[in-house]
């Protein structure tokens, strides 16, 4: 059974050094291209953006951190619900700190509910970004507890068409690309482990689709300016597999507030969700 007296547990500060390369790569992950210079070179004028998802990858050591210190195993896991909030536009150089709180654990009845907080400061200690994670970890749930509070409704308005549709093409072989920025779970990699996870063949990271539909809000609301990105959160609602497109709209709730829908050719794969943008 899972310790629930681990709740309040807070490890780090972890330290992550930024570096053109990895920032790039990261970005090859969520499927920018030659065409999105700003992203993909170094040189590029005015310098090298970083899209405001990269806020999961400093936090990718501590998040494999806490999963030993709470004894889980990495294949019981999926990823529920992913949120972030950005208080500076992320740097391309320098370094994070990141330290990671066991924000909650909650009893699923099949599943333990882990929710980890994260905050990420920069090297004067000002605060960069926050992200909150929400882990299933299926087979440690059922000891009776609480099972946690409701999550908001978000729903999608169905009176009206949505302020912007952007869609992208995944590739064949974007989970292998993506699991170089840090998430090595075996389930996007190994026929064996999919298999063994339920799925007819890997599946599509589910940060890795949080970044699709980053980069969709940042085109349809941001007009490509990273400084207007404020917060995202979402549900994993469905899985995506490496080939689908991957198709976010938004619909404009007042306020610099989005309702978010991400989807592929059969199903939602994100919902509950929100975007914050600024003017």
């Amino acid at each position: 059974m899972i310790d629930v007296n681990q709740v309040g547990l807070t490890i780090g500060p972890f330290e992550h050094r930024l570096h053109w390369r990895d920032i790039i790569l990261y970005h090859l992950g969520i499927g920018f291209g030659a065409s999105d210079l700003d992203y993909v070179y170094e040189r590029a004028e005015g310098g090298l953006k970083v899209c405001p998802s990269y806020a999961v990858i400093p936090v990718f050591h501590p998040f494999f951190e806490v999963l030993e210190k709470l004894k889980i195993d990495l294949k019981t896991v999926l990823h529920g619900e992913e949120a972030i909030r950005l208080h500076a536009p992320l740097p391309s150089k320098g370094k994070l700190l990141s330290t990671v709180k066991v924000a909650g654990i909650y009893d699923k009845k099949k599943a333990a509910l882990v929710v980890l907080d994260t905050e990420s400061t920069d090297e004067k200690g000002a605060l960069v970004c926050a992200t909150r994670m929400s882990l299933f970890c299926r087979g440690l749930g059922g000891w009776g507890g609480d099972p946690g509070p409701k999550a908001e409704a978000v729903p999608v308005p169905k009176d009206k068409s949505p302020d912007f549709e952007v869609s992208y093409r995944t590739t064949e072989d974007q989970a292998a690309i993506y699991r170089l920025s840090g998430d090595v779970n075996p389930l996007h990699i190994d026929p064996k482990a999919a298999e063994a996870a339920g799925f007819p063949r890997p599946i599509l990271h589910g940060l890795c689709t949080f970044g699709f539909a980053t980069r969709a809000i940042l085109a349809g609301a941001c007009g490509g300016d990273v400084s207007r990105f404020k917060a995202f959160q979402g549900r994993f609602a469905d899985v995506v597999y490496p080939g689908d497109t991957i198709t976010t709209r938004g619909w404009h709730v007042g306020d610099g507030r989005y309702v978010i829908e991400a989807a592929t050719e059969r199903s939602v794969v994100l919902s509950h969700a929100l975007a914050e943008v600024a003017p």
